[in-house]
């Protein structure tokens, strides 16, 4: 049965760090001020803007204290991730959920908050949010609907999306929970005590400026661990700033996961939005949602 962690109310606080990557505050100011606007306190967190010279927001002990620090306070109703970059991986065997488990709270972002969405939902069974950072909200993103689908969310509303048909297409109707994310994370994860569920549930994915036989390699991987083979549906998202090699690989990115999962019979649904650009919608991770491919409309809604 899964975790719902509360809706937020006016007035709720939000907390903002960053787990993995450096972010400098500059960049989070305009989301700051949106979230306020919304009605939610903000409570920043140290590593926003941080000190640190290197790649990370800080040391793994910095970065897991003040994430450790947020899951336990009690006054934080949410946490939403400044970006992401790398280092989640690094932290998460060091986190202590007790107090967390019992009082559940939205955890938001995506790529590599992939693992932390994996390892709710593997070991807790707890949903939580693929959804826009801090980022997203600059130079206009604000007023996006895929901001503002992250504000839905943390209301309560259920979501709901109708796109257009791809060429890609496999049609279907297909029920289950939600799982996923950034590819190159859940390949990652493979074989550890975050490695992704995917019987019977609907599975997304979405990668950035990766090469195209890198691609091929890692859904070749999941399928060889039998993560896509007995889906309920799957759902492709944005694949973007992909690379070739010089001698090219012959195929495109859906032509790649057309022939991998061309024994089974799901619905496959490409050209979603969710992904590494503004077209990221928010998605409750291990809610149950309804994918309906069909010949004109593709709709997902809870």
């Amino acid at each position: 049965m899964i975790t719902l962690p509360p809706s937020l109310q006016p007035g709720d606080t939000i907390a903002l760090t960053c787990p993995a990557g450096f972010m400098p505050l500059e960049k989070a100011e305009t989301c700051i001020r949106t979230l306020e606007e919304w009605g939610y306190k903000v409570k920043v967190g140290r590593l926003v803007g941080g000190s640190s010279e290197t790649y990370f927001s800080g040391s793994d002990e910095e970065r897991r204290a003040e994430w450790q620090a947020f899951m336990d306070d009690r006054s934080v109703k949410a946490i939403l991730c400044a970006r992401g970059g790398y280092g989640c991986s690094r932290i998460v065997d060091q986190l202590n959920f007790r107090t967390f488990r019992k009082h559940p709270k939205w955890i938001i972002g995506y790529s590599d908050v992939t693992v932390f969405h994996c390892h709710l939902y593997t070991n807790f069974g707890i949903a939580s949010l693929h959804s826009p950072m801090a980022g997203a909200f600059a130079d206009g993103g604000a007023a996006s609907p895929e901001v503002l689908s992250l504000r839905q969310a943390l209301s309560g509303e259920k979501l709901r999306y109708s796109i257009e048909p791809h060429a890609f297409n496999r049609k279907g109707t297909a029920v289950g929970e939600l799982v996923g994310g950034n590819l190159s994370l859940l390949a990652h994860l493979m074989g550890s005590s975050s490695e992704i569920k995917t019987k019977g549930r609907i599975l997304f994915l979405e990668d950035v400026g990766e090469y195209l036989y890198n691609i091929d390699r890692m859904l070749r991987q999941l399928k060889r661990a039998g993560k896509l083979s007995k889906l309920a549906g799957l759902v492709i998202g944005g694949f973007t700033d992909l690379k070739d090699t010089e001698r090219p690989l012959g195929k495109s990115v859906e032509e790649i996961i057309q022939e991998i999962v061309a024994e089974y019979d799901y619905p496959v649904c490409y050209g979603f939005p969710v992904s590494h650009s503004a077209a990221n919608v928010a998605l409750k991770v291990g809610v149950g949602y309804k994918l309906n491919v069909g010949k004109g409309k593709v709709g997902l809604e809870e």
